[in-house]
Protein backbone atom coordinates (compact mmCIF):
# COMPACT_ATOMS: atom_id res chain seq x y z
CA UNK A 1 0.00 0.00 0.00
CA UNK A 2 1.37 3.41 -0.96
CA UNK A 3 -0.10 5.29 1.98
CA UNK A 4 -3.27 7.11 2.81
CA UNK A 5 -4.81 9.01 -0.11
CA UNK A 6 -8.05 10.68 -1.16
CA UNK A 7 -9.68 7.48 -2.46
CA UNK A 8 -8.97 5.63 0.77
CA UNK A 9 -10.30 8.58 2.80
CA UNK A 10 -13.56 8.51 0.81
CA UNK A 11 -14.05 4.83 1.65
CA UNK A 12 -13.96 5.61 5.40
CA UNK A 13 -16.44 8.53 5.35
CA UNK A 14 -19.12 8.13 8.03
CA UNK A 15 -17.19 5.41 9.87
CA UNK A 16 -15.52 5.45 13.28
CA UNK A 17 -11.76 5.03 12.99
CA UNK A 18 -8.45 5.48 14.76
CA UNK A 19 -6.24 7.90 12.80
CA UNK A 20 -2.53 7.09 12.88
CA UNK A 21 -0.55 10.20 11.98
CA UNK A 22 2.88 10.33 10.37
CA UNK A 23 4.41 11.89 13.50
CA UNK A 24 3.54 8.72 15.46
CA UNK A 25 0.50 10.01 17.34
CA UNK A 26 -2.93 8.39 17.22
CA UNK A 27 -6.31 10.10 17.30
CA UNK A 28 -8.67 7.55 18.81
CA UNK A 29 -12.29 6.87 17.87
CA UNK A 30 -13.29 9.69 15.55
CA UNK A 31 -15.86 9.64 12.78
CA UNK A 32 -14.70 10.85 9.37
CA UNK A 33 -17.32 13.44 8.49
CA UNK A 34 -16.21 15.07 5.24
CA UNK A 35 -13.33 15.87 2.94
CA UNK A 36 -12.59 19.53 2.23
CA UNK A 37 -10.26 21.11 -0.29
CA UNK A 38 -8.57 24.45 0.37
CA UNK A 39 -8.27 25.98 -3.09
CA UNK A 40 -5.96 28.78 -1.93
CA UNK A 41 -3.28 26.47 -0.52
CA UNK A 42 -4.09 23.43 -2.62
CA UNK A 43 -4.41 21.25 0.47
CA UNK A 44 -6.97 18.57 1.28
CA UNK A 45 -8.34 18.27 4.83
CA UNK A 46 -10.30 15.51 6.54
CA UNK A 47 -12.95 16.72 8.99
CA UNK A 48 -13.49 14.40 11.95
CA UNK A 49 -15.99 14.39 14.79
CA UNK A 50 -14.80 13.02 18.14
CA UNK A 51 -17.04 10.35 19.60
CA UNK A 52 -19.00 11.49 22.65
CA UNK A 53 -17.94 15.14 22.71
CA UNK A 54 -18.87 16.04 19.15
CA UNK A 55 -15.88 18.34 18.64
CA UNK A 56 -14.84 18.90 15.01
CA UNK A 57 -11.21 18.42 13.96
CA UNK A 58 -9.63 19.32 10.63
CA UNK A 59 -6.55 17.27 9.79
CA UNK A 60 -4.48 17.64 6.62
CA UNK A 61 -4.72 14.51 4.50
CA UNK A 62 -0.94 14.44 4.04
CA UNK A 63 -0.47 14.12 7.84
CA UNK A 64 -2.36 10.80 8.02
CA UNK A 65 -0.24 7.65 7.69
CA UNK A 66 -3.02 5.07 7.96
CA UNK A 67 -6.47 4.43 9.41
CA UNK A 68 -7.87 1.54 11.42
CA UNK A 69 -11.59 0.89 11.53
CA UNK A 70 -13.10 0.80 15.05
CA UNK A 71 -15.72 -1.85 15.75
CA UNK A 72 -18.05 -0.20 18.28
CA UNK A 73 -19.67 -3.54 19.15
CA UNK A 74 -16.40 -4.90 20.54
CA UNK A 75 -15.86 -1.97 22.91
CA UNK A 76 -19.51 -1.95 24.02
CA UNK A 77 -20.61 1.41 22.61
CA UNK A 78 -23.94 1.64 20.84
CA UNK A 79 -24.04 3.84 17.77
CA UNK A 80 -26.57 6.67 18.00
CA UNK A 81 -29.64 6.25 15.82
CA UNK A 82 -30.39 9.04 13.37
Amino acid sequence: MNGFNLNIAKSFLGKNVNLHLKDGSVIVNVQLAEIQRDEMRGEVFVSCISYGKGNMLKIPLRSIAWVKLVDLNIIGIKEPKN
